[in-house]
């Protein structure tokens, strides 16, 4: 599960400097703020995933 995940996350940030660099030929911060979004909405499903396997497994070793 993690691979599609990272592939994923690999894609989102591939998008958001893509955002980015657009955003800075055309001086737009609508397109900066888009990038950054979802940049950090590839840090935040890592982070969900991370602490998700983390609760997934504390639950299972404990029943």
């Amino acid at each position: 599960m993690l691979i599609p995940l990272l592939v994923f996350d690999v894609a989102l940030v591939a998008w958001s400097l893509h955002l980015m660099e657009k955003a800075y030929e055309k001086k737009e911060f609508s397109l900066m703020l888009a990038g950054f979004l979802v940049a950090s909405a590839a840090a935040a499903t890592m982070v969900v995933y991370f602490l998700m396997g983390h609760c997934i497994s504390y639950l299972l070793q404990v029943s």
